[in-house]
């Protein structure tokens, strides 16, 4: 989800469908990522609405997070062409 926000959606049902997840858990996880700090929540909404309107933008906290992450990604990319880690070995 901190990638969606990274890209520029900042609305959360563009934000559901962006990370592919249910409306459900996206709102659980964008109000833990508000909580963490990763990310910054901006209520639009006028007196007149009766809706709320809130945006979402990644804080400096979460493009680190983001960083950290994609680094700690390649250190365990597997680079062997031939690597499979599941192989199942028939008895002939």
């Amino acid at each position: 989800m901190l990638d969606v926000i990274k890209e520029g959606t900042i609305k959360p049902t563009r934000i559901m469908y962006g990370a592919n997840l249910s409306w459900k858990l996206v709102q659980d996880i964008l109000s833990s990522l508000v909580t963490q700090g990763l990310i910054d929540e901006t209520d639009l909404s006028t007196s007149r609405d009766k809706r709320t309107n809130r945006v979402y933008h990644i804080t400096q906290k979460g493009e680190s997070v983001i960083k950290y992450f994609n680094q700690a990604k390649k250190l365990i990319e597997v680079d062997e062409p031939e690597f499979k880690p599941i192989q199942i070995v028939r008895d002939r």
